[in-house]
Parts: C-alpha cells; structure tokens; sequence
C-alpha cells in the first residue's frame, strides 16, 4: 500500500494510491497519516476502506503532495553507512554506525523548493532510503526483531552543508537541520509490499546528470541491524524516521565539488518508492 498526503503545506489530507494509480481521499479514516495514526492500526484500517470502496476519488495530478508523514518526533540519520561514500570520502569503515538527529521541521514535500543556507558554499545532494516506525521498539531482541516494528519505506532527501556541518562544530546538525532540508516521500510505502529493503537501487541526478547510482546491497549496516542497534540507546516511536545513509555520487566526493546553486534541480529514486524532484533556491 501506497500511502501519502496531499494539499497545501499545512493543509494536507490523507490518501491512498492504488495499483492502478488512483488517489482516493482517506479522510473518514483518519485525521493524518502520522504516528498515532500507524500506532493505531491505520494501515488495517486504510486497506479495508480501499477493499469496501466508497472512498473518494481526487485527482491524481491535481494536488499537491506533501511529505506521506506528519512532522515526525524525530529524525534520526545514520552516517557513512554505504562502502563506496565512504571510500569517496576517506572515512574508515567503522565497527558501530555513525548517529546523528536531524530536526524533524527539516520536513518537506517531495517536489517542494529547498532553500540554500544564507553563507552557504557546500550544500550538498544525498538520496536516502528512509525507514519509518509503526510501532514503539525499545531494547529489540536482535535484527530478526526490526521487521515487527517497520511500518514501511520512503525516499528521503538528506541534504546537507557540509562547511556547517564538517568545519563549524565537531557535531553535525548544524549542516543536516537547516530549513527544507529533508525532502521526503511521494509515498509511505508499506513494508510487505518493498520486501527486502537490501535489494533497492537508489538514483540521483543533478541538473540532468547522474551522480549517484547506488544499491541498498551496499550498506554497511543494513536496514534490521540500524533498527535494532538504535533501539538500545532510544525509544523509537511510531512515525519516528531513519534516514540510513547516502551511496557515493555526493559533490563533496567528487573532483569538481559541484555544490547546489540557486536554480539547480535534482532528480531522485528509489526502486519501488516513486521519485523526487526539487530546484534549490536562495533562503
């Protein structure tokens, strides 16, 4: 099941896209999509309002969308977790994930305009595979235990400045929590339909080029693993986001360091998860 929010910013109204790529309008079945909605078996819910039918078309084209979940309580991201970024970058590979938050009104829709930092000269691309919460998991049982916990998937943009983030302080928010900084969805897409999240292939274009053409096989510390290990340091609550990390392409990796402008445009993709596109302006 496809699930997403559409309207303007603040405005949004859940919905459903079918397999035949209808939109129909969820709103008799629940306020939001966001935790309390995945928390109280809103997916069960959703598909049994989609099998009855009755459910109200929108048009498919029409709306906006927004991000598929409601400002989450948190973002939580893990760094350097594919093995060609970080040979692209010089970082070794460690034996623990890399963790840093990232703040959760960094949320946009997947085609909404991103803003470059004012004194920015390093804001960056990163396609990600996000990972969403369904359920409260604190002190998991080992990755076999994520999968009881994941409500699905969805692309996430993790652009960052990388001056803010590298050179300004030894922690990294300052260059992940700047505002329009995490693109997310079209699509919350639910984690029986994705199957296995190590077989994803994640793509990035930047200004009609391609530069990143990762696959999720590449992780470092894949997606069960991630859940599992965060588990033990934090209550993970529904509607909580994981960003899992970048695969190499990013402009900080590459010899030209060609880092976003006002009026450059990126394109990106996930296997399964639909696509993104964003033009960078100036905040």
């Amino acid at each position: 099941m496809k699930l997403l929010r559409v309207g303007a910013p603040g405005e949004e109204r859940p919905a459903v896209r079918t397999d035949d790529g209808r939109l129909l309008e969820l709103s008799y079945v629940a306020l939001d999509i966001d935790g309390a909605f995945l928390a109280g078996d809103g997916v069960g819910r959703a598909r049994a309002a989609v099998a009855s039918g009755g459910l109200r078309e929108l048009d498919a084209e029409g709306p906006r969308v927004g991000a598929p979940v409601a400002r989450p309580g948190k973002i939580v991201c893990v760094g350097l977790n594919y093995r060609d970024h970080a040979a692209e970058t010089g970082a070794p590979i460690l034996p623990r994930p890399v963790v840093f938050m990232k703040d959760p009104g960094t949320v946009v829709g997947p085609y909404d305009e991103v803003l470059i930092p004012r004194g920015s000269v390093k804001t960056d691309w990163e396609v990600e595979l996000a990972v969403v919460i369904g359920r409260r998991a604190r002190y998991l049982e080992g990755p076999e235990a994520a999968g009881d916990v994941i409500a699905g998937y969805a692309i996430s943009h993790d652009v960052s400045e990388h001056e803010f983030q590298l050179e300004y302080s030894p922690q990294w928010d300052l260059g992940k929590s700047c505002e329009t900084f995490n693109p997310l969805g079209p699509w919350l897409v639910t984690a029986d339909e994705i199957g296995d999240p190590q077989d994803l292939g994640l793509h990035l274009s930047f200004n009609g080029v391609k530069r990143q053409d990762g696959h999720t096989s590449d992780m470092i510390f894949p997606v069960d693993h991630i859940v599992s290990y965060l588990s033990r340091y934090m209550v993970l609550e529904p509607g909580d986001v994981i960003n899992t990390g970048t695969p190499a392409g990013v402009a900080l990796g590459l010899p030209s360091t060609p880092f976003l402008r006002p009026g450059d445009t990126v394109e990106l993709s996930v296997d399964g998860l639909g696509s993104q596109r964003q033009t960078f302006g100036q905040a």
